[in-house]
């Protein structure tokens, strides 16, 4: 049994009108969940206004509502608490119900915009491999120690994260690595949890169509840094012109990663090729199944992070050398005609432009790139022209395509793509708008020794177009294209 006082702990709140010694059932923020006795907090979404669900969750059975305006009229019997941002305070509610879970295990968020899902992921691995019950919260999944459940943000809602924490420590998970998305930030997903320490990875262009600037969107992401307490630490990659910035004005530890910069946890390339990293980290040679240097940026942070950890610097050293690439970074088959296919989530400028240029730096150049990418729709158009401008700057032959169109024309997407191309590249390009025949147009320009890459959807298993999914997964449909021509 649960008041609704113990649960408003620390929330800032600006009137109340009914008893908040009433005993409560459970938080939601959808009307359409709410059941008898439950609380409704009505968000001010982008999309939806939660205040104009209240009367419907109140016939649902709510007993208690917060909200930032006062319905105008009130309902004996009921509670009603104004606060001054019903965001902020679902966390922090929703944190009290559960019983401040992040409090009772390591947590240690990953932000920045490319390869969060790679370290969060990593780490859990690493973790894993060397004994611990371990947490993951992710793009791809969410991990209770060996219990698989789908993921469906990058940061999911304050209720879902605690919920899930909650479930981390009845099931003894000692760490939790979770990726921390700008958007989860921004909409204070992550207010009240107490985190372990916090990594910075990079910042390139995205989310622009969210966050209208990059210096919005830097600063939103500084923000989780400026929050983190003083016995937790702040990782961030010094070679960032963003890393510094990061850590002005936190209270946490700090400490830096870097590959050209002098820093805490110092890496060089020593040999970079299909079969793996070989790697020097402060002193210390390593080989790692990972291919390129973002991933050799990735690793310094998964070493850096387990030595904040408490990991023994010989045993960090041996796991790293035993961890599996994620589920659409970087995945890669040979086919039987020897043409090597690679499937990446590279769908920002930058992510695309360290795919290629890893892969250029890996072939020999006596074979073709055929690079297969589209844009989202409903997504920062600005980015569209750069990464056709990269694509096809770095590639022999590109096949623009439809990526997730969501409710936008896929065509028009491509256009715009198409628009950054500069003129002595048009001879390399195709436009097909249906992904499937993008895919088997390129495998069939493939040659024996040529190098595939589908760019842009990674690990998803699905494409959205007007509100509906339906399955499509590029590993699986370019495995089985290959399959057909090697017959």
């Amino acid at each position: 049994m649960i008041e609704l006082k113990d649960i408003l702990y620390k929330v800032p709140i600006n009137a109340v009108v009914g008893n908040t010694a009433t005993t409560i059932n459970k938080i939601e923020f959808d009307s359409r969940k709410i059941k008898q006795d439950d609380v409704f907090v009505a968000i001010s979404g982008t999309v939806v206004n939660g205040h104009d669900y209240v009367e419907k969750a109140i016939d649902k059975g709510a007993i208690a509502i917060i909200c930032e305006e006062m319905p105008e009229f009130l309902i004996d019997g009921l509670v009603y608490v104004q606060v001054e941002d019903t965001q902020n305070a679902l966390a922090i509610i929703a944190n009290n119900y559960f019983g401040s879970p992040s409090e009772n295990l390591k947590l240690v968020g990953v932000t920045g915009t490319n390869g969060k899902t790679t370290i969060a992921t990593l780490l859990y691995q690493l973790f894993k491999k060397a004994g611990f019950k371990v947490g993951l919260l992710s793009t791809v999944k969410i991990l209770v120690d060996d219990v698989e459940h789908k993921a469906t943000h990058t940061t999911p809602d304050s209720l879902t994260i605690n919920h899930y924490l909650k479930e981390m420590n009845d099931a003894g998970v000692e760490y939790c690595f979770m990726e921390v998305s700008s958007h989860g930030i921004d909409q204070k997903r992550t207010e009240g949890l107490e985190f372990e320490g916090g990594i910075f990875t990079n910042l390139s262009h995205d989310h622009l169509d969210y966050h209208n600037t990059f210096k919005e969107y830097r600063d939103v992401k500084k923000r989780f840094f400026d929050q983190l307490g003083s016995k937790a630490f702040a990782l961030t990659n010094k070679d960032d012109k963003n890393g510094s910035f990061m850590l002005q004005n936190t209270k946490a530890k700090q400490y830096s990663y870097a590959l050209k910069s002098y820093a805490d946890f110092r890496g060089q390339i020593l040999e970079n090729s299909l079969g793996g990293l070989l790697l020097k980290i402060n002193d210390n040679d390593v080989w790692a199944k990972l291919i390129g240097s973002f991933n050799a940026y990735n690793l310094l942070a998964i070493f850096g992070t387990a030595e904040l950890l408490g990991l023994e610097t010989l045993e960090i050293l041996q796991l790293l050398s035993d961890l599996e690439s994620v589920s659409g970074r970087f995945q890669y088959l040979i086919s039987d005609k020897k043409v090597t296919a690679i499937v990446d989530y590279a769908h920002t400028p930058d992510a695309l432009k360290n795919v290629l240029e890893t892969i250029n730096d890996i072939r020999t150049n006596n074979e073709t790139l055929i690079t297969v990418v589209g844009c989202g729709g409903d997504r920062d158009k600005a980015k569209r022209p750069v990464m056709g401008n990269i694509a096809t700057a770095l590639s022999n032959k590109v096949v623009f395509t439809s990526d997730n169109p969501r409710t936008e024309n896929p065509e028009q997407i491509i256009e715009d793509i198409e628009k950054g191309v500069e003129p002595q590249n048009y001879k390399k390009i195709i436009s097909i708008t249906d992904r499937k025949q993008a895919i088997r147009t390129a495998c069939q320009f493939a040659e024996e020794n040529d190098i595939i890459l589908i760019a842009g959807k990674g690990h998803e298993t699905y494409q959205e177009t007007n509100g509906e999914r339906i399955d499509f997964n590029d590993f699986e449909i370019v495995k089985e294209e290959l399959k057909k021509i090697g017959k």
